[in-house]
């Protein structure tokens, strides 16, 4: 049986409803959507994807201010995020609404929201009639997929529908941060920059203290199956593949050094090619430590991690 894939938003409307998962596009990576009000759905999300239970889901609304509607008293600061960088990658962590369930939460008190810059997802929120608990759509601990083919070659029959929405634009996962806390917390660097976060709140934005609270903070994710190698210089990299190559190792080289956004937009790409070309270890020219770059230098360090 070869998995399902539609352009149609009402196919994938009705399929959430009927409580099924749906791999839905967004401008950051492709998300396995779950319909929030359901339990049943939404823990099929964490058996497909291999995922531990407490480690929390983000909830996707359709528009800005129906971040009022699902969440219990959202600061100041989540309201205005929520008015200046939505739509787009941007997550905010706000009480939550009695409505969603712990299995989206992990049991915590608190969840994190975000509005897709994506056309084709807005469309089939709003068509549901009620948010959607999307994690990225492929096993636990992997490559994001930025495709609809990466989630075909990572969820095949799992998955109910495949929304094909095109190449995701951003390519990296929302910047989460937690507004429950004075200052903030960026607790997962992403596709808003933390200077541009700063910037709309025109006040203090702290690095992540305290326990585990969100996708995205563990040591070792978005790994492929070689071995990734970060080095700061084209001529550190050269040198490295010298050294590997003497020890029988295949090597593979990914200089992002150059456009950022292109660099951002083509990693989760770049590390599915070494693996399908049978690379044994990927040397990565890391970006510069400032703007996207950050989150760029942030993936590949946790997809070299432990390797």
């Amino acid at each position: 049986m070869s998995t399902r894939v539609t352009r149609d938003p009402s196919q994938a409307a009705a399929v959430l409803a009927r409580g099924g998962l749906v791999a839905l596009p967004t401008e950051t990576v492709y998300g396995l959507a779950a319909d929030v009000t359901r339990t049943d759905a939404v823990r099929r999300i964490f058996a497909v994807k291999g995922r531990p239970t407490d480690h929390p889901l983000i909830v996707h609304i359709a528009e800005p201010d129906d971040l009022m509607q699902w969440s219990a008293g959202p600061s100041h600061a989540a309201r205005r995020l929520a008015a200046l960088a939505w739509p787009g990658p941007l997550s905010v962590i706000v009480p939550r609404d009695g409505r969603i369930a712990d299995a989206v939460t992990g049991g915590r008190d608190t969840v994190a929201v975000r509005c897709p810059a994506h056309d084709l997802a807005r469309d089939v929120i709003r068509r549901l009639g009620r948010p959607v608990a999307a994690p990225s759509a492929n096993r636990f601990g992997r490559v994001s997929p930025t495709t609809a083919q990466h989630v075909i070659d990572d969820l095949g029959d799992d998955v109910d529908l495949v929304l094909d929405g095109g190449p995701c634009s951003v390519g990296l996962e929302s910047t989460i941060v937690d507004c429950t806390v004075d200052p903030v917390q960026i607790l997962r660097h992403g596709g808003l920059p933390a200077e541009q976060v700063a910037a709309l709140l025109e006040g203090p934005v702290a690095p992540a203290s305290g326990p585990r609270r969100a996708p995205g903070m563990l040591e070792m994710h978005y790994a492929p199956s070689c071995r990734v190698h970060p080095v700061e210089t084209v001529a550190d990299a050269a040198d490295l593949e010298t050294a590997l190559s003497r020890t029988g190792a295949v090597t593979a080289h990914l200089d992002l050094s150059g456009d950022v956004v292109q660099a951002a937009r083509g990693l989760y790409g770049a590390l599915r090619d070494a693996d399908r070309q049978g690379a044994t270890d990927l040397v990565v020219v890391l970006p510069r430590a400032a703007g996207l770059g950050v989150a760029v230098r942030d993936r590949v360090s946790r997809a070299a991690a432990g390797r």
